[in-house]
């Protein structure tokens, strides 16, 4: 740990970091995961979910980089490499082989859901832990991912 002067204990501050750094896996891979979609997505519908993911994208890297900052405000370290987040993050494997749209949007939809579900109890836990500013980041997170959600989900209804 880095020194710093935050009021949080350090024990906090350590269960705290643990914390962060897990859902920085996950959005870092989610952020890729919506990537690959956008590259490789065909169909009727190209342009629209070509977009769509690009911006997913951006959104999850800007969440990312708020909680990596985190970690290091607290004193820690934001372990964003690919090596940490390929060992860390609880998202499901994507698919390599897919292109059609609907497939594209179902396995997207699938992690987000799963990584909003996971800044859920990460709210919960940094709350418990005695830091209200990371249990406030991680809702304004959520906040945004269950809206993302909301968007990439509409591709999957039937008007």
């Amino acid at each position: 740990m880095n020194p710093t002067r935050n009021g949080l204990s350090e024990s906090t501050r350590k269960a705290v970091i643990e914390v962060l750094n897990a859902r920085l896996a996950d959005a870092l891979d989610l952020a890729a995961i919506a990537k690959q979609a956008h590259w490789n997505v065909k169909g009727p519908h190209f342009m629209s979910l070509h977009e769509m993911f690009d911006s997913l994208t951006d959104a999850v890297r800007d969440h990312a980089d708020e909680i990596a900052e985190r970690a290091v405000a607290l004193g820690g370290f934001a372990a964003g490499r690919t090596q940490d987040v390929a060992g860390a993050s609880t998202l499901d494997k994507y698919p390599a082989d897919i292109t059609k749209g609907s497939d594209h949007v179902a396995a997207v939809a699938d992690r987000l859901a799963a990584i909003t579900n996971a800044m859920r109890d990460a709210i919960d836990a940094t709350e418990e832990a005695g830091d209200a500013v990371t249990a406030d980041l991680f809702t304004s997170v959520t906040a945004d991912l269950d809206k993302q959600l909301w968007f990439v989900e509409s591709h999957l209804q039937k008007a």
